[in-house]
């Protein structure tokens, strides 16, 4: 039987100001986890919540040096469809 490998793993240091680290505490005993794992859940969840933003922007870079714009009818209409 052969066992899968762990994923490769990274240490980071950082230096938190004494407020949150007190509050990354309370979290981690409130819910009996580490607090290395309430940490990696919260980057988790933080780099996948800020990831789609740095990809759209990207994507409409791109987009803006193919020159494709939206025109004045567009532009319009879409003000039109949301009330401003």
């Amino acid at each position: 039987m052969t066992v899968a490998a762990p994923p490769a793993s990274r240490t980071i240091n950082v230096r938190l100001p004494a407020e949150l680290y007190e509050q990354l505490e309370s979290l981690a005993q409130a819910t009996a986890r580490t607090k290395s794992f309430v940490t990696l859940e919260a980057l988790s969840s933080y780099l996948a919540a800020q990831s789609w933003q740095v990809q759209d922007i990207a994507q409409g870079v791109q987009e803006a040096d193919a020159g494709e714009f939206a025109n004045a009818d567009e532009v319009a209409a879409v003000f039109t469809r949301h009330g401003a």
